[in-house]
């Protein structure tokens, strides 16, 4: 039989194209994914909806094995399986976490647990799940200081912050790790060295979902919300996915529950919220492509560098921006310049004879410079929008 030349049977070839270019390869054969299935189902979970695959552009996510409906809920993991504060205190960490003064942060303890039981290995009642954790991350806190150079100002100024956070917190640790000496037969320094914190950092922070607990004196005020939940974080970020997902007061379980239908065979997405591009890389380590969210990010000195070098207030307009939070996290999207944008914009385009009197209300029109205004419309992502 000869080969289709009309339009319908060209149509046919490029959905049948397209289906296969967004097809995952089924991955629940491995070792590693029998071993974690095994391991879930002890802990009372078992799932029909879900298999692991590895897809084209995002790598290793979660594949339907059968048509899903909206609504419908496409994993409920039970609470054995999380992987939370409690854990940590009911282990044989417990008694040093309690003990601690001044009381550990939530996130600090999370951590500790992961690089213990990674440095058990086999011994470890976790090994399953860890062995399927990422060995490495691409975030920027990851990354040597030549890539680093290479980022966009903005985004080159967050990462520099983050990496310098994340040491701050492996300083700040070293005396709680000594004082858990007692539990291994090496020394601590080369179990909970800088690269293994700042794994257990990223894994944390990449990978946890959102479980509201209660305060306890063991830990610090902040938060305690944070809960990995193993084979459920295998599921990959799609900016225009819908999903509801909570944890279960009635059942004891996390949940996740379609907010669209999804084809059998078809990758299943969740949505780790509105982030545009450069929060995507910073906390998770990978961009969206065609993300609504995304932006650029205007920086201080591309403001000023086409306002007007006369204007003796600058200084103090600057002072202003900064005392009220306004000179960072300003950004230009698909919808043209944010409300913060344009507050600053107003504030520094004021004349001299407005300035004093007119503060803190600001005009309702801004004047923008031609060239601040060339400047903003080549390095901006427009929509037809005016300045």
């Amino acid at each position: 039989m000869k080969k289709g030349r009309g339009r319908t049977s060209r149509i046919r070839r490029r959905k049948l194209s397209k289906s296969f270019e967004s097809r995952g390869v089924n991955e629940s054969y491995k070792p590693e994914f029998i071993q974690l299935r095994k391991w879930l189902k002890d802990r009372k979970f078992e799932d029909t909806n879900l298999i692991p695959a590895s897809f084209p552009g995002t790598g290793r996510g979660l594949m339907s094995k059968t048509s899903l409906r909206e609504g419908q809920v496409i994993i409920s993991l039970p609470e054995s399986c999380l992987l939370t504060t409690d854990t940590v205190i009911r282990s044989y960490l417990g008694a040093y976490v309690a003990k601690w003064r001044p009381p550990l942060s939530p996130l600090l303890a999370l951590c500790t647990f992961l690089v213990a039981e990674k440095h058990a290995g086999d011994r470890s009642p976790w090994k399953p799940y860890l062995e399927i954790l990422p060995k490495a991350y691409t975030c920027p806190v990851c990354l040597e200081p030549e890539v680093v150079n290479l980022l966009p100002q903005p985004l080159k100024a967050k990462a520099r912050e983050q990496r310098i956070r994340v040491q701050e917190f492996f300083t700040s640790s070293r005396d709680f790790f000594s004082s858990l000496q007692p539990l291994f037969s090496e020394a601590v320094e080369g179990i909970f060295s800088y690269s293994a914190l700042l794994w257990a950092w990223c894994t944390v922070n990449t990978r946890a979902v959102y479980v509201k607990r209660g305060q306890r004196q063991c830990f610090s005020a902040e938060p305690d919300t944070c809960a990995l939940a193993p084979y459920l974080d295998l599921l990959n970020h799609s900016p225009g996915v819908q999903v509801k997902a909570a944890f279960n007061e009635e059942t004891r379980c996390y949940e996740i529950r379609t907010g669209s239908s999804c084809r059998r065979h078809e990758e299943v997405f969740i949505c780790y919220g509105p982030h545009d591009n450069q929060r995507l890389l910073l906390e998770y380590g990978f961009v969206a492509a065609r993300n609504p969210h995304a932006c650029v990010y205007v920086s201080q000195d591309i403001l000023v560098k086409y306002l007007p070098s006369t204007d003796k207030q600058m200084n103090k307009k600057i002072s202003i921006l900064k005392d009220h939070d306004f000179i960072e996290n300003l950004t230009f999207g698909w919808d043209g310049p944010s409300w913060r944008l344009l507050t600053t914009l107003k504030l520094l385009c004021l004349e001299a004879e407005e300035f004093p009197q007119s503060w803190p209300h600001l005009p309702t029109e801004p004047r923008f410079p031609v060239g601040l205004r060339v400047q903003m419309g080549m390095t901006c992502m427009w929509k037809k929008t005016s300045l």
